[in-house]
C-alpha cells in the first residue's frame, strides 16, 4: 500500500478578518490617515455598480469594487503616496476584540500541552482568508501568530511592455504608489483558500489546487477544519465545512441586536452550527465552545490514527487458555 503524503495530523482554524476578529473594516485607520470620511467612501463604493452598467458595462464584481476605488483615491492624491509600506505601517493602528491575538497562542498550546495529542503530533494551524487588504494584516498584531493569510494585493510599478526584453528593470520618474491590483479575494473565491489548505497548496506549491487527490491524501481534511466568521458574505465557505464535515462559527459584536439577530437567522437557516460573542477571552462562550471543537476533532484524529496502528500491527500472539 502507498504510503498517504500527509499524516492529516492538522488542525486548521480559518479566520475571517473583519468584523471577526476586528470590531469594524480595517480599513479604518487608511481613512484617519488621510483625513477620509468613511461613510462617503463606503457610499461611492456601493454606487459604483449602478454607474458603471449606467455606462454599458454588464459584468461587474461588486465585492472587490472597493479595490479599484482606493486606486482612484490614490491617482487623484486623495490617498496620496499609498503603497504598500503605508499599508502595512497602517497595519499596526488595527484594534483587535478581546483576548486576542493572544487567544491564536493559547489554542496552539492547549493542544500542544496535552499529552495523548502531542504523542500523535496534532497541531493547531490558523488561517486568516479575508476580502481585505493583505499588506494591513501581515502589518498588524496579529500577523505573527498566523501560518498563513489570503487577502488582497497592490501592484506599486507594474512592468512596461517588452519587459521581458530588456536586462535591467527601467527607472521610474513617478511616485511609488499602488496602481494595479495583483490579487483580489471575494465572498466566493474565499473557497478557493479552503481547497489550498485542504489540498495543502499553500504548504507546497507544486501541489495544484485544482489536482485531483484522494481524500486520504489531503494535507487537512475538512473534518479537522474550524471556520470562524460574522455574516452571509461567509455563507459559500459556511457551506463547504458544513457539506464535509467541517465546524462552523459565526461570532458577533457584543451588545449588538442587529448582528446578533443575523447570527442566529444564520443558525436558524443550518449555515452555522453555532454562534456567539465576539470575544476570545479566557471562559468566554466563544472561546470554549472553539477548544471544545479543537478537543472533538482532536480525539478524533487520536481514535483514527490508533486505530489504523492497530490494524497495522495487529495483535501480538499468546497462549491459549
Amino acid at each position: 500500500m502507498p504510503q498517504p503524503l500527509f499524516l492529516q495530523n492538522i488542525i486548521a482554524c480559518i479566520w475571517d478578518f473583519d468584523k471577526t476578529l476586528i470590531p469594524g473594516y480595517m480599513q479604518e485607520p487608511l481613512f484617519a490617515h488621510y483625513k477620509v470620511e468613511p461613510k462617503e467612501f463606503w457610499q461611492e463604493v456601493a454606487a459604483l455598480p449602478n454607474y458603471y452598467r449606467k455606462s454599458g458595462l454588464e459584468m461587474i464584481a461588486s465585492d472587490t469594487a472597493y479595490l479599484n476605488h482606493i486606486l482612484t483615491y490614490a491617482r487623484e492624491g486623495i490617498f496620496k503616496g499609498l503603497d504598500n509600506v503605508t499599508l502595512r505601517k497602517l497595519g499596526k493602528q488595527i484594534t483587535f476584540y478581546q483576548g486576542l491575538p493572544g487567544f491564536f497562542d493559547e489554542v496552539k498550546n492547549f493542544v500542544r500541552d496535552n499529552s495523548g495529542y502531542r504523542q500523535h503530533d496534532i497541531q493547531v494551524e490558523h488561517y486568516i482568508v479575508s476580502t481585505g487588504l493583505l499588506q494591513m494584516i501581515l502589518g498588524s498584531r496579529i500577523a505573527p501568530h498566523i501560518d498563513g493569510v489570503w487577502g488582497c494585493e497592490f501592484v506599486e510599478q507594474p512592468p512596461l511592455s517588452g519587459f521581458r526584453d530588456r536586462p535591467k528593470p527601467q527607472k521610474r520618474d513617478r511616485p511609488n504608489i499602488i496602481t494595479q491590483i495583483a490579487y483580489a479575494l471575494d465572498n466566493t473565491t474565499k473557497t478557493r483558500a479552503i481547497f489550498e489548505i485542504n489540498k495543502g497548496s499553500n504548504k507546497i506549491p507544486d501541489i495544484d489546487v485544482n489536482a485531483r487527490i484522494p481524500d486520504e491524501d489531503r494535507r487537512v481534511p475538512f473534518q479537522n477544519m474550524i471556520y470562524i466568521a460574522d455574516g452571509p458574505s461567509d455563507v459559500p465557505v459556511f457551506s463547504i465545512l458544513n457539506r464535509f464535515g467541517g465546524r462552523t462559527f459565526a461570532v458577533y459584536r457584543p451588545g449588538s441586536k442587529e448582528e446578533f439577530s443575523q447570527v442566529n437567522n444564520l443558525q436558524k437557516q443550518g449555515r452555522v452550527q453555532s454562534f456567539g460573542e465576539a470575544n476570545y477571552t479566557e471562559g468566554s462562550q466563544t472561546a470554549m465552545w472553539l477548544k471544545n471543537a479543537i478537543s472533538e476533532i482532536a480525539e478524533l484524529i487520536v481514535e483514527n490514527r490508533e486505530r489504523a496502528l492497530g490494524d497495522k500491527i495487529g495483535k501480538p500472539p499468546r497462549h491459549l487458555d
